[in-house]
């Protein structure tokens, strides 16, 4: 059964919060999903397109939530680029849904938003999202030294990126 994809809504509040508390230990040093109301309200106030896209991905079975797909910085132009991060909820990871629910928003980026590349930047150590990555056809490009700070350190990362062909 195929997932699928569509803009994540306010209405998703407390769906979204339930599924990012149960799931604290499985993003535990590499994302930080909202939790509460504000830090939700806060976390959609984010996405403003044309530059800025959050997705979630959800079930085919019993429409839960899970995971959630976001693409940001997008620059227009001659470049045509943006940057995706995603996490998948608890009991919902390794299963091939959010390897479904990201080819679905590359594919939504490539068509309807007319992007050339995404990027991916990944931990080295978070071995799930490197082969979730790979496994949708983005290729390592290169390795960045303390390239964001997430829990409060600044975490090497690899430069993971899909080109439209």
């Amino acid at each position: 059964m195929q997932v699928h994809i569509r803009q994540i809504e306010l209405s998703d509040m407390l769906g979204f919060t339930t599924a990012a508390r149960v799931s604290r230990a499985l993003h535990r040093g590499w994302a930080a999903p909202p939790v509460t109301p504000d830090a939700f309200a806060k976390y959609m106030s984010r996405f403003t397109p044309p530059t800025n896209y959050g997705f979630v991905v959800v079930s085919p079975d019993d429409a839960q939530l899970v995971g959630a797909i976001n693409i940001t910085n997008i620059i227009h132009g001659v470049f045509r680029s943006g940057y995706v991060g995603y996490f998948a909820f608890a009991g919902h990871e390794r299963n091939g849904f959010m390897a479904q629910g990201l080819r679905a928003v590359v594919r939504h980026a490539f068509s309807s938003l007319r992007l050339h590349r995404l990027e991916a930047n990944i931990q080295p150590e978070n071995v799930a999202s490197i082969a979730l990555a790979r496994t949708c056809g983005f290729n390592k490009e290169g390795y960045s030294p303390a390239y964001l700070k997430i829990g409060g350190r600044w975490r090497d990362h690899e430069r993971w990126a899909i080109v439209r062909r």
